[in-house]
């Protein structure tokens, strides 16, 4: 199979489990649910999980790592709802300041899908892929790098115009493995990448902008749940069955319709700290490279104010949201 990746280029894939698993079902859903939640709030930026979960195996595997690992990266993110974070704003289960729905129910989910099925036919424990503390180059814990983090701001600062396709290659060109670890190969590198992230972070990920959108998107599906108007198993189908479903009951239901109006953009919403009908959080993230002079050191231990910039990034955002209607 000859895969085109934006970011890494040209990749022929040939290990049967991972051309099966890319193949099944529960991965090819993914090709139908956006990255971040419901796109009209990003014009043509609509990236989806699918392409995000194959450039995190094709990240592993252009830098060796085990079959195992690539494995990993590849399944990482099958447990995602339509409109992927949306979910933290629906169900009890998650969390607007963590974003962890996804990752709460993600071995429960992996067992209700053939992945199990193909990883044993193909010789691989289930249980030994599923455990994150094996692959610690797939997933770190903010500040830290990975190659979930890596792929994902690359990719999406080239579709939002960010970087270019060759900034990308560059910085992944500049990075190395040591001591199952990302280092980058210089100060500045990571210097770049750290200041690329935040600018993400600041201008996209945790903007105001995308809160909005989590909020209107989360009270609009939550309602319908509410309602009995979708199912929860209606989540975990693909983006367009989900709004699809909903969508039916507008004519017969006014808050319903207003609510869809508010996430549709067709209701004005302002940042009002002292006038506000709903508050929202937003998950906020930033990075600490690591890079090599002389020995592996991280950008915070040269830079005090990027020590600040992190401690103050991490915090979850907060917004005051009023309503025109």
């Amino acid at each position: 199979m000859q895969y085109i990746d934006r970011i890494y280029g040209k990749f022929e894939i040939t290990e049967p489990v991972i051309l099966e698993l890319i193949n099944c079902p529960s991965l090819q859903r993914l090709k139908e649910i956006s990255q971040y939640g419901y796109y009209k709030h990003f014009g043509n930026f609509r990236p989806n999980r699918f392409e995000h979960s194959v450039g995190v195996f094709l990240l592993l595997r252009k830098y060796n790592t085990s079959l195992k690992e690539q494995i990993a990266g590849l399944i990482h993110d099958v447990s995602h709802a339509a409109f992927s974070h949306c979910i933290d704003y629906v169900f009890d289960e998650g969390s607007e300041k963590e974003h962890n729905h996804q990752d709460n129910i993600f071995e429960n989910f992996i067992q209700k899908t053939k992945i199990p099925v193909i990883l044993q036919k193909h010789g691989f424990d289930l249980e030994y892929i599923l455990n994150d503390k094996n692959f610690p180059l797939k997933e770190k814990d903010l500040p830290d790098l990975c190659a979930d983090r890596i792929d994902y701001v690359l990719r999406d600062a080239v579709i939002l115009g960010e970087l270019s396709q060759s900034g990308a290659r560059e910085f992944i060109n500049n990075l190395s493995v040591i001591n199952n670890c990302w280092v980058f190969k210089n100060k500045k590198s990571a210097e770049n990448f750290a200041n690329l992230f935040l600018a993400m972070n600041q201008k996209h990920y945790a903007s105001f902008q995308v809160g909005k959108m989590f909020r209107t998107t989360g009270d609009y599906f939550r309602y319908a749940h509410k309602k009995g108007y979708v199912q929860e198993n209606d989540f975990y189908k693909t983006d367009n069955f989900l709004l699809t479903e909903v969508k039916k009951h507008h004519n017969k239901d006014s808050e319903l319709r207003k609510l869809f109006d508010r996430m549709d953009g067709k209701i004005n919403i302002h940042r009002n700290s002292k006038n506000y009908n709903a508050t929202v959080y937003v998950k906020s993230r930033m990075v600490n490279p690591s890079f090599l002079d002389k020995k592996i050191t991280k950008l915070s231990e040269v830079n005090q104010n990027w020590a600040k910039i992190i401690k103050n990034e991490l915090k979850p955002k907060k917004y005051f949201l009023k309503f025109e209607r």
